[in-house]
């Protein structure tokens, strides 16, 4: 079991940033990868970014690469995601994931999700 909680969204006007942080909890959450999808209104949820628990390697989606990063603080067990030059499209509840498989936290429903942040972008 992983528990998630987020924090960190907030309201930003265009070409803000915000940063937005996931606590996980549980016995063996370095094992998992860590990742972040996000809903705007009346669309589906798509995957936003994730990072696996030890070495380098990060997935973006081709809306945010380049502009927003994912990180991790493995000894706390937390995920963050910094959002730059943010536009009025990146808003949206933004949801903390993990799953042990890369293709489903990154293309397909993680097992696990946080509650939500919202992530509003005022033009």
């Amino acid at each position: 079991q992983v528990q998630l909680v987020e924090s960190g969204g907030g309201l930003v006007q265009a070409g803000g940033s915000l940063r937005l942080s996931c606590a996980a909890s549980g016995r063996t959450v370095s094992r998992y990868y860590l990742g972040w999808f996000r809903q705007a209104p009346g669309r589906e949820r798509e995957f936003v970014a994730a990072k696996y628990g030890s070495g380098d390697a990060t997935y973006y989606s081709d809306s945010v690469k380049g502009r927003f990063t994912i990180s991790r603080d493995n000894a706390k067990n937390t995920v963050f995601l910094q959002m730059d030059s943010l536009k009025p499209e990146d808003t949206a509840v933004y949801y903390c994931v993990a799953d042990l498989s890369r293709v489903a936290v990154t293309s397909a429903r993680p097992g696990y999700w946080g509650q939500g942040t919202q992530v509003t972008v005022s033009s």
